[in-house]
């Protein structure tokens, strides 16, 4: 069975990072080998939470693993909690990412035009480290203008050009110039406007070709849609699927999951109830 390494944090509510990646790894017929960077009794959007950090701990399953032979077909990084955490992640890459195994970054910092309240410049130097080695990265659009130093609010400006996501791939191949491998860039969240009809579309370029899926807008957001997404691509990629057809399987999983808790008013931090979907995946 193939496996994939999961560095991400652990919430007990929200529907995030761990909780939706390990699921989703799961149905899709690969082993999911969990690396947690915190354990959280609720994800931060919530008023309050306890959160136990593991950044000194990370370093044991590295270890651990090293020590047990492991090899793993893909890895997977998500929500890292400061420069030190990415760090440990590059160490981890040092020791498990050979030739044949893809690796995943999602560079979480931010959304919605605005940096996340842990955000700084050394951790974006640091995260940049981590896009460079990656075979995909899955930024939002807010995190693929911090890494690009693009104006986020002059770019959304423009959101009702027909050739808006044309601008947003020039971004995006801008962030492949600078990786080590033949990377695929996939940017998520891009709201535009057909007429009066908002629509939120998903953008993946790579060297050779470029797909834009975009589906009607609800004007909500929910906690780990990003992370559930990149789940699905990940996983999808490892089993060997092609870029677009990731895409399209990553798209629809999880279009009829927020459509449904944006009918429901399901509160943002608790995320959506993507378990009555994981069937789509399998």
């Amino acid at each position: 069975m193939k496996k994939i390494a999961l560095i991400n944090d652990l919430s007990g509510f929200g529907k995030c990072s761990l909780t939706a990646a390990i699921p989703v790894i799961s149905v899709m017929g690969i082993q999911a080998c969990p690396l947690p960077t915190a354990i959280l009794t609720a994800q931060t959007g919530f008023p309050e939470y306890f959160c136990d950090d593991y950044t000194d701990k990370m370093d044991e399953f590295t270890g651990q693993w090293k020590k047990m032979g492991i090899s793993f077909d893909g890895i997977y990084s998500g929500y890292l909690a400061g420069v030190k955490q990415v760090e440990k992640v590059l160490f981890f890459l040092e020791q498990f990412k050979g030739k044949d195994t893809l690796y995943l970054a999602d560079p979480v910092m931010g959304d919605g035009g605005r940096p996340y309240n842990f955000f700084t410049p050394d951790f974006l130097r640091e995260i940049k480290k981590l896009t460079v080695e990656a075979d995909v990265i899955t930024p939002n659009l807010t995190e693929a203008c911090l890494l690009t130093g693009e104006d986020y609010g002059r770019l959304t400006a423009h959101s009702r050009w027909e050739d808006y996501p044309k601008r947003i791939q020039e971004i995006a191949e801008g962030l492949m110039v600078k990786a080590k491998t033949k990377q695929r860039v996939i940017v998520t969240g891009i709201v535009r406007y057909q007429g009066e009809q908002a629509m939120v579309g998903n953008l993946a370029v790579s060297d050779q070709e470029s797909f834009y899926l975009e589906t009607p807008y609800t004007g909500k957001s929910f906690s780990g849609t990003g992370d559930l997404f990149a789940s699905v691509i990940c996983g999808s990629l490892v089993k060997g699927l092609a870029m677009e057809e990731a895409l399209e399987k990553a798209v629809s999983f999880l279009q009829e999951a927020i459509a449904e808790a944006s009918r429901e008013n399901t509160p943002a931090p608790h995320g959506v109830h993507f378990e009555y979907y994981l069937s789509q995946l399998m």
